[in-house]
């Protein structure tokens, strides 16, 4: 490895820049042409929410279900509350199906139920959790496999598809506060997810004073070390981890060079690109219309939506995964529910409006939203009966919603008891009659884009009926 001074001064001088902006590796790593532009959007609906206001409604004392009704529920907020008819006492809600819909949404399903975006929506119903901990329940829908000793033994659904098509993106998975996990000997070092607690995190790192060292010299100092990591992996025995390094190098290059990368991880620069998802907004006869209730829980995940937007756009990422605030609503349950569910399903409506608004990174006359495909979850819901705080406690029932072009939409699949105690509809798998589990999502969402589940996964089954192909 020449380190000589005049090959150092060579990169200062800027000679190593051009020979360094378009690595043969990265050319290497391009994407197969399967999937080669999709992009990809997970979130994990933290704390376990509580589906009979929302995508399982149950308007119905029927066993233990104790619903939602307007002794219990402040429905002034919400968008599509309409009072059903007085049973046993109480007034529930009428289940809210626009015309034309499949699929029976509770009064929490705000934006996301009207202007036909649940054209788009496919929901997952009685899915079987088989536990009630928050970090098993988490790791088995993110994974599809439970947690041994309280570790994760398998790779997140993100880290997956990371891996099979990400690899050549500046950053392959950004995790903002997701159960991201790297975990298997088939990975790639380059597909480790960036997690961060919030996006201002990675601005704060990336942000350095001028006042004794410029960013030309920071630049030429990180090029020269990435010529080493490049020398160094090819002369290696075990190549990767130098492989992985010069590829960080080559992201850290590309950040500081791009301002407006660096004004992705800024809350500020977001709001003021965004405005449209931080002001909600429905269409009302007149034109639209604000909605007056302001967000309360979910600023944060607000935020992370923006930034999903404008990192896909921008190339950044091939994967942006992200956590809401905590649905664990062991007390006032119908206090916090079905506001808090709301403004989810809201930010999720005004995420797709913006993926339709922006072009894609690479394809001409084409929208975000052509190749942009969303898996929503939670690791379990809630019990159908109220305890003695007004809350609702764990259960290993759940849903799930994926919205991408190719699942099928307008569509519900599977199904709860009609007590909401246990997963119903069993059908076929290939280890016998049984509800569909977190496996076997994770399984059909991989091979929706032709990649073999079992490269990642021990358990699950392809559900063919969901898939558009």
């Amino acid at each position: 490895m020449d380190t000589s001074r005049r090959t150092f001064l060579k990169v200062l001088g800027g000679g190593a820049a051009g020979a360094t902006a378009m690595s043969p590796l990265l050319s290497a790593l391009a994407d197969p042409p399967e999937a080669q532009h999709e992009l990809f959007i997970f979130i994990h609906a933290a704390g376990g929410w509580d589906v009979t206001v929302s995508l399982d409604p149950r308007n119905a004392r029927g066993g233990l279900v104790e619903p939602a009704s307007t002794d219990t529920v402040d429905t002034a907020g919400l968008l599509h509350w309409t009072d059903g008819p007085e049973r046993d006492g109480l007034t529930s809600f009428q289940v809210y199906r626009p015309s034309g819909c499949n699929i029976p949404f509770g009064p929490a399903i705000g934006l996301l139920g009207e202007d036909r975006r649940w054209e788009r929506v496919l929901v997952i119903n009685g899915i079987a959790m088989n536990t009630v901990s928050h970090p098993d329940g988490t790791a088995f829908s993110s994974t599809g496999r439970h947690l041994a000793g309280g570790r994760a033994i398998a790779a997140s659904v993100d880290t997956m598809v990371s891996n099979e098509f990400g690899r050549a993106n500046l950053f392959p998975t950004v995790s903002v506060g997701f159960p991201s996990f790297y975990v298997g000997s088939d990975l790639d070092p380059k597909v480790i997810p960036l997690r961060v607690d919030n996006i201002g995190t990675v601005a704060r790192s990336l942000t350095r004073s001028n006042a004794y060292v410029t960013a030309a010299d920071r630049d030429a100092v990180n090029a020269l070390l990435q010529l080493e990591a490049r020398d160094v992996a090819r002369r290696s025995y075990f190549p990767a981890v130098f492989t992985g390094v010069e590829q960080q190098l080559g992201s850290l290059r590309e950040m500081m060079r791009r301002p407006e990368l660096m004004n992705l991880f800024s809350a500020a620069a977001l709001r003021a690109a965004y405005p449209a998802i931080f002001t909600p907004m429905r269409t009302g006869p007149m034109g639209p219309v604000a909605i007056p209730t302001p967000w309360q829980f979910e600023q944060n995940t607000i935020i992370n939506a923006a930034f999903a937007v404008e990192s896909l756009r921008l190339g950044l990422a091939r994967t942006v995964s992200f956590s809401t605030t905590s649905f664990d609503t062991h007390n006032s349950n119908y206090e916090d529910q079905p506001q808090h569910q709301q403004e989810l399903f809201n930010m999720l409506a005004l995420l797709l409006d913006q993926l339709d608004a922006k072009a894609h990174p690479t394809l001409a006359g084409q929208r975000l939203s052509d190749h942009t495909h969303i898996l929503v979850f939670s690791e379990f819901c809630r019990t159908p009966q109220i305890n003695i705080s007004g809350g609702r406690d764990h259960y290993p029932n759940n849903s799930a919603v994926i919205i991408s072009p190719r699942f099928r939409g307008n569509m519900v699949f599977g199904a709860s008891d009609p007590a909401q105690l246990l997963p119903a509809g069993a059908r076929r798998f290939a280890d016998g009659m049984r509800s569909i589990a977190p496996p076997d999502v994770l399984a059909t969402f991989l091979s929706a884009f032709r990649v073999d589940p079992r490269k990642y996964m021990r358990d699950g089954d392809t559900v063919r009926d969901i898939l558009r192909v």
